[in-house]
């Protein structure tokens, strides 16, 4: 049997995440296919048909897959399952979308965010914001998971390829249908990937000056721009850019957190950087206690002076 990965991509080119759920895939030792869908994603399978260890990728092409809803990836999904023995993606808010609906359709078990695979069909996950680390088995016939990206390394890019063979659709659903999106469009890096983030709280005070305190320090550096929660729920920030257990997580050299107060939701997504600076008012602030380095300092003093001397640099 085979192991079969969701790819996540944006018609350019493939998530970073893809790479590493190809190493997590490593583990059960048997082929790794990866499955891309979408009307125009010939460049996005090429890609993963570069991957090192991928035996074969499917492409799922059809004119409704040009906008993919989750109920029809799903439905892709399920259709295909029984070749295989473990379907797995990595944990982000497209994998939370799809997979579950693939579970529910197959009448498995959803595994989220694993942390680490053990034999056996036994996986090591985090919860109550990773404070707490559990250690469960399944046995369904269908693995069904998806794993913590940033704690398995990128798998290397080759140049010899993979097999691709491109597949009809599944009629779609008439349940829900596309009727638009909204794009940000940023010079930025993006905050997945990104070697060095930003992210500002609620202390910023409002969206204006969310953008005017860290937007600077952000281009001198290089940086993607992050946010707590409690930002994006004030509307400071948009929702994409939300760092935590609920947002998306990220691993760069360097994470600058700016006014943040550290709850444990937005630290889960966070944790694994590897140099975390900290910079709040509040003294007490718990974001300290994940911190590398700490100024206790005012925001809106500190971030302008700190721009500076990084562009007189």
């Amino acid at each position: 049997m085979k192991t079969l990965i969701l790819a996540e991509h944006n018609g350019e080119a493939l998530n970073a995440s893809v790479y590493q759920s190809v190493t997590a895939a490593q583990f059960w030792n048997a082929p790794v296919e990866i499955l891309v869908t979408g009307n125009d994603a010939a460049n996005i399978a090429q890609q993963a048909a570069l991957i090192a260890g991928v035996a074969r990728v499917i492409h799922v092409k059809a004119d409704h897959l040009a906008h993919p809803l989750a109920e029809d990836i799903a439905h892709i999904i399920a259709n295909i399952a029984n070749e295989y023995t473990v379907i797995l993606a990595a944990h982000s808010s497209f994998s939370r979308n799809i997979l579950p609906r693939a579970a529910a359709l197959l009448d498995v078990a959803m595994i989220s965010d694993v942390l680490e695979i053990q034999a056996n069909n036994t996986y090591v996950r985090a919860i109550y914001a990773g404070n707490i680390h559990t250690t469960i088995q399944s046995t369904d016939r269908i693995q069904l998971i998806t794993v913590h990206s940033s704690n398995y390394s990128a798998a290397d890019v080759i140049t010899n390829t993979a097999e691709v063979a491109v597949v009809p659709a599944p009629a779609p659903q008439q349940k829900t249908r596309w009727i638009s999106e909204t794009r940000t469009l940023s010079d930025r890096p993006a905050l997945s990937t990104a070697k060095v983030v930003i992210s500002g709280g609620r202390s910023l005070g409002s969206a204006e000056t969310f953008e005017q305190v860290l937007a600077p320090l952000a281009a001198s550096l290089g940086a993607a721009l992050g946010a707590t929660r409690a930002a994006v729920d004030a509307g400071y920030a948009p929702n994409d850019i939300q760092v935590g257990q609920t947002g998306v997580t990220v691993a760069p050299d360097l994470y600058i957190a700016v006014g943040v107060s550290g709850a444990a939701q937005h630290t889960y997504g966070m944790k694994d950087s590897k140099i975390v600076v900290a910079i709040n008012q509040d003294p007490d602030a718990p974001i300290f206690q994940v911190a590398d380095y700490g100024l206790v300092a005012d925001l809106f003093e500190v971030i302008p002076e700190l721009t500076a001397a990084i562009q007189k640099n």
